[in-house]
């Protein structure tokens, strides 16, 4: 009776460890052999694609700091202002942050999530008092029936700030990348390049599993037992497993000479031709990131990368292609909205003639237009960008 019982609980045990889904075992096959991508979610690929990716790190940092050194100008269509109230507040947005920190922080978000948004605190008649760069993965578009904003929600832990959209302006100043499937949110070039980032964060994490393992190919130990044996006991394999690891793996093992005992002998194995496309693979990675953001790979130290003669060449792409559109469209966003507080029409945009990085483009386009007789003073004026002269003073 008691070897029946015995018998019986043991023959039950292994229905316990059935599994109580029917369908867990297709999920399980379904996802052998699958690649794992990162999520597509702001956090994910800022934690993985910014703080976690050198090459995205420094590619949003290269373009949040170029854009937001640029210096502004204030003009419309009589005059261009060198003291007004819009570009105190720009200067001095808030008692944290200055003109650099604010148009930083606004880039940054805005490569990184697709969306920026800038809150005006004290807001009344006039312009705000201060201006706050608001986290994008905070921050939620509450549409109305229309379909256009009424409302912006900003979440934190739980808690709900609702910013009401609905009045003549916004307390929000919203800008957003093109996105083509998405009505209220921008698409972030870190988006598309997130295959691109796990495959070079990929390549990182093989590369510090090579040097840890003393950055030798591995090898096999085989073993010849004296008696025609074939496999060894299981005392002998924890043994030998134990030494392995404990006194030849890793970087402070390595050189160490290896004493094997008889039977035994180390067969090294060289890399394969996988293994060594491993760094070409990584470099591909970097470049497809460094494209999706905009900047030439030479600017990022990339190796191989030869498409421009030298390094101001390369320069001068990186403004005129990258810099000077994305800070051109935003300071035009943030400048209708603060002329809209204000209740002015005036234009808030880069000064392309102070930077160094165009210099050899301004001297030419200076020449061509001083060159054309056929053309008035105020025509010319008008091409370079500059607002027309008070009546009286067009220098004819």
């Amino acid at each position: 009776m008691v070897l029946d019982f015995l018998r019986k609980g043991r023959d039950a045990a292994p229905e316990l460890e059935e599994k109580a889904s029917a369908t867990g075992p297709l999920v399980a096959y379904a996802n052998a052999g699958r690649v794992t991508w990162t999520a597509r979610d702001t956090g994910s690929l800022t934690r993985l694609g910014f703080a976690g990716n050198p090459v995205g790190f420094r590619a949003v940092k290269l373009i949040a700091e170029a854009a937001a050194a640029l210096p502004l100008v204030l003009q419309d269509e009589g005059q261009r202002y060198g003291q007004h109230p819009m570009l105190s507040l720009i200067h001095e947005p808030n008692t944290a942050q200055g003109k650099a920190e604010l148009f930083e922080a606004l880039y940054g978000h805005l490569l990184l999530a697709g969306d920026a948004y800038v809150e005006a605190v004290g807001a009344g008649a006039g312009l705000p008092t201060e201006l706050h760069v608001l986290r994008s993965d905070r921050m939620r578009v509450i549409p109305g029936a229309d379909g256009w904003p009424v409302a912006y929600d900003y979440l934190v832990d739980g808690r709900r700030h609702r910013f009401d959209a609905t009045g003549p302006v916004s307390p929000v100043c919203h800008v957003r990348a093109f996105h083509p499937q998405d009505d209220h949110y921008g698409l972030s070039p870190i988006q598309a390049a997130a295959q691109a980032v796990d495959v070079h964060n990929s390549a990182s994490r093989w590369s510090k599993g090579l040097l840890d393992n003393a950055a030798r190919p591995s090898g096999a130990i085989v073993w010849t037992g004296g008696d025609g044996q074939g496999s060894m006991s299981n005392d002998q394999f924890e043994r030998l497993r134990d030494e392995m690891e404990s006194l030849h793996q890793g970087a402070r093992n390595a050189g160490r000479p290896m004493l094997l005992e008889g039977g035994l002998d180390w067969k090294p194995m060289g890399f394969s031709p996988s293994d060594m496309e491993f760094q070409q693979t990584k470099e591909a990675a970097a470049r497809e990131i460094a494209v999706a953001f905009g900047v030439p790979p030479m600017l990022l130290g990339i190796p191989g990368e030869a498409t421009f003669a030298n390094y101001q060449e390369a320069h001068r792409a990186f403004y005129r292609l990258t810099v000077l559109p994305l800070a051109t469209r935003v300071t035009a966003a943030v400048g209708r909205w603060l002329s809209a507080h204000l209740g002015e029409e005036v234009e808030l945009k880069p000064d392309l003639d102070q930077v160094p990085a165009l210099s050899a483009e301004r001297d030419a386009q200076w020449a061509r237009v001083a060159q054309a007789d056929f053309l008035t003073a105020a025509e010319k004026r008008r091409m370079l960008g500059l607002p027309d002269l008070p009546q009286g003073e067009d220098g004819e």
